[in-house]
C-alpha cells in the first residue's frame, strides 16, 4: 500500500522521561559551567537556560510558523555571558550531559523492532519526521540500536522548524524525492503528527501511548489508522 514509512520519535519508538525542572540537573550543570570558569548561582542557570531558550525562539518566529532553536546555541550564549569564550564541542558536550541528566529513563516500546525489520524485509523505505535536538537525539538513536533503519533522518534543530508546520513535512518529501500518494506518517500526536500530516496532503497512523497529550479525544482524531492501544505491531495491517 505504502512505500515511505515516515516515523515520529518519542512516544512512537521511544518511550522516554525526561524532568529539565529537577534541582539536582540544575546543581549538576552549575559544577559543569564552573569547571568551565563560568560562575553562576545553580537558580541563576537554571533562570538564565530558559530565558535564553525563548529569546532564540522569539527571534525566529518572523521565519517559520513552529521555529525550532539549537540548544548548544544556548549552551554556548550562558557560557558568554560570564565572558567564558568556548568551543562548540564543549558546549555540546554540555547539551549531551544536560540530557543524560535529565532522564529518568529512555527505552523502546515493545515491538518497534520488529516493525522496522519487517518493513525493510518487505522492501519499504523508512523515514524519521522529529522535533528533537540533534545533538540529543542521534546519539539516543544509536544507544537505542535503531538509527541503522532509516533511510532518511530529519530533525528540526537542524531545519529551524518543527511539526507540525507544512514547511517541515515538505522538507522530508523533497529531500528524499517522496511522492505524497506513497507515504504514511506514524505518531503519537493528534496535531503534530496527524494534523501536520494531513495539511501536508499525506497520510497518517495514530498511535496512542502513554507520551500522547492528555488532552486527546481519541473520537476527534482524523488520522486514516488509529490505533488505540500503541501497540505498534498492529501497523502490520497496513504493511502491503
Amino acid at each position: 500500500m505504502y512505500k515511505n514509512y515516515i516515523f515520529d520519535l518519542y512516544g512512537t519508538l521511544i518511550d522516554i522521561n525526561t524532568n529539565e525542572w529537577n534541582a539536582n540537573l540544575w546543581k549538576k550543570m552549575q559544577e559543569f559551567y564552573a569547571f568551565q570558569g563560568a560562575m553562576y548561582k545553580t537558580a541563576d542557570l537554571k533562570r538564565e537556560y530558559f530565558r535564553i531558550c525563548e529569546e532564540e525562539e522569539k527571534k525566529m518566529s518572523d521565519k517559520y510558523d513552529y521555529p525550532e532553536i539549537k540548544v548548544e546555541n544556548v549552551f554556548m550564549k550562558l557560557f558568554h555571558n560570564k565572558g567564558i569564550d568556548i568551543d562548540m564541542n564543549t558546549c555540546i558536550t554540555a547539551g549531551q550531559f544536560f540530557r543524560i541528566i535529565s532522564t529518568k529513563y529512555i527505552r523502546l516500546y515493545d515491538g518497534v523492532v520488529e516493525i522496522l525489520e519487517l518493513l525493510k524485509k518487505n522492501n519499504k523505505k523508512i523515514y524519521l519526521l522529529s522535533n528533537a535536538q540533534q545533538i540529543f537525539t542521534e546519539y539516543e538513536m544509536k544507544y537505542l540500536d535503531i538509527y541503522k533503519y532509516f533511510d532518511g533522518i530529519v530533525f528540526s534543530s537542524d531545519e529551524e522548524c518543527r511539526k507540525p508546520s507544512e514547511t517541515f513535512y515538505n522538507i522530508v518529501l523533497n529531500r528524499y524525492n517522496l511522492k505524497k500518494e506513497e507515504s504514511v506518517m506514524i505518531g503519537n500526536d493528534w496535531i503534530s503528527d496527524i494534523e501536520g500530516a494531513k495539511n501536508a496532503g499525506i497520510a497518517s497512523v495514530y498511535l496512542h501511548t502513554n507520551i500522547s497529550p492528555r488532552e486527546t479525544i481519541i473520537e476527534n482524531v482524523q488520522a486514516d489508522y488509529i490505533i488505540e492501544d500503541g501497540n505498534i505491531e498492529s501497523i502490520r495491517k497496513i504493511i502491503a
